[in-house]
């Protein structure tokens, strides 16, 4: 790595022992560690990086914040980490053209603070937004609650720089609105965790600020009645930025956690969030409350303005946390199926759980029907690891029967390598490796992964 060092800044390369383990996984299960962690502060230092590793077929794994669920910055081959978090500049945000200009280090939420204070709307929020960065979230294209109304990451891309495998520095897209000059090519690389080039810029669309917003958490005493409010919602012209679900199990360990009496018995959770001018979400507040009375709710919560709004989803926030107080593995499948499915899905990780002997606890975005649908395991116990994988396959087959995914924002990485020829077919996975072959053509990068 003499040769590399040459070529960067010293601050740029760290082979520190302590670093290169912190640097060799991320919150999945396995880790492998690099030769060498670089943190380039320029695109330019990126195209060298890529230069040398192309010319020398060293691996190269491209990394943001490490936030990821599926291990799709694990470096497999060793080699090269290669860390945006330094390229954390906000280069523009203009209220005019409603775009943002960031580089591929820049914290989401610091982006969504940054844009608000000027009236202006980045939607796109994962749940680990406090953390992760836009890059990272543009190669997993990442969601989040308000996919329903608003779109993931890729619906807010118009632009990308990229530095190709060979260290050859493109720009795709633009800043317009709408383009349609050639092939939407900066599309190719939203959601390619990494295996096709470095994205180091993005011009991103921004929306006006709803200068409203209200919640409801209403809790029911069966599924069935929770996930008929939820059609009934959609089915009476409503569109809220949120709907999410969360089950029984989900929530006797957020009750366990958080002390909330409102949380107690309750075998149902749904939020629904509503955005837009004060007059009409109030409105709309009460039309909804209207709208689920006969199904017969436990409690229904109103939070009205963002302050009160926050207050109930701290709840939601909590259910992770939740779940690993309870000292089991959670295996945290981001699994979608079609929205006609959702109490098919609920009653189907019931009978999992009765199956296999193990909780299943899901929650998440019901209303695009994405919900993390998590095995709890105690790898202590005789055959739970086998228990685990069999359930896990029997999930994903189930789902993919159904016509959903098996994946819907964490993308595949290391984690569902194993259903990856169940879900798509041979002539798909051929074109996934043709585009790999052109594109990086030594594979050096992040190299081991489903492609």
């Amino acid at each position: 790595m003499a040769a590399l060092k040459r070529q960067l800044e010293p601050r740029e390369v760290c082979t520190d022992p302590a670093v290169l383990s912190e640097y060799s996984k991320d919150k999945w299960f396995a880790s492998s560690l690099p030769d060498v962690v670089v943190f380039p502060r320029s695109t330019a230092a990126v195209s060298a990086v890529l230069r040398f590793a192309h010319r020398h077929r060293v691996p190269v794994t491209p990394r943001g914040a490490g936030h990821g669920y599926v291990g799709g910055c694990v470096p497999l081959r060793g080699g090269i980490v290669l860390s945006l978090e330094k390229m954390n500049r906000i280069k523009e945000v203009n209220p005019a053209d409603f775009v943002a200009v960031v580089q591929a280090g820049v914290n989401t939420q610091k982006l969504q603070e940054t844009v608000e204070k000027l009236g202006l709307f980045y939607p796109p929020d994962p749940a680990s937004r406090k953390e992760s960065a836009i890059g990272g979230n543009i190669v997993s294209n990442a969601g989040g609650p308000r996919c329903l109304k608003y779109g993931v990451t890729r619906d807010y891309v118009l632009g990308l720089e990229v530095v190709l495998a060979d260290g050859a520095i493109v720009r795709l897209g633009g800043r317009t609105h709408k383009n349609k000059t050639g092939f939407e090519l900066h599309r190719l690389f939203v959601g390619s965790e990494g295996l096709l080039g470095v994205v180091t810029e993005a011009t991103l669309k921004l929306l006006p600020l709803p200068p409203f917003r209200a919640c409801l958490a209403v809790g029911f005493a069966t599924m069935r009645a929770a996930v008929r409010s939820l059609h009934a919602i959609l089915s009476a012209g409503f569109l809220p930025a949120a709907l999410e679900l969360a089950d029984q199990f989900t929530l006797a360990a957020a009750y366990k956690r958080t002390g909330s009496e409102r949380l107690r018995g309750c075998r149902a959770h749904l939020i629904v969030e509503l955005d837009g001018q004060p007059r009409s979400v109030r409105s709309e507040v009460r039309q909804l409350k209207r709208l689920l009375a006969p199904q017969r709710p436990l409690f229904v919560e109103t939070g009205l303005g963002s302050q009160e709004c926050e207050k109930v989803w701290q709840i939601r926030r909590e259910f992770s946390y939740a779940l690993r107080d309870t000292g089991l593995t959670k295996l945290n499948e981001d699994i979608v199926v079609p929205r006609g499915r959702l109490e098919d899905l609920f009653d189907f990780a019931a009978r999992l759980q009765r199956k296999h002997h193990l909780p299943v606890a899901c929650f998440g975005h019901a209303g695009d029907g994405n919900i993390h649908t998590n095995v709890m395991v105690d790898y202590n116990q005789p055959g739970a690891k086998e228990r685990a994988a069999a359930a896990l396959d029997e999930l994903f087959r189930q789902v993919l029967a159904w016509g959903g995914s098996i994946t819907g924002e964490h993308g595949i990485g290391i984690a569902k390598q194993r259903w990856w020829p169940l879900a798509v077919s041979p002539a798909v996975r051929k074109l996934h490796r043709t585009i790999k072959q052109a594109l990086d053509p030594r594979g050096i990068l992040n190299p081991g992964k489903f492609v």
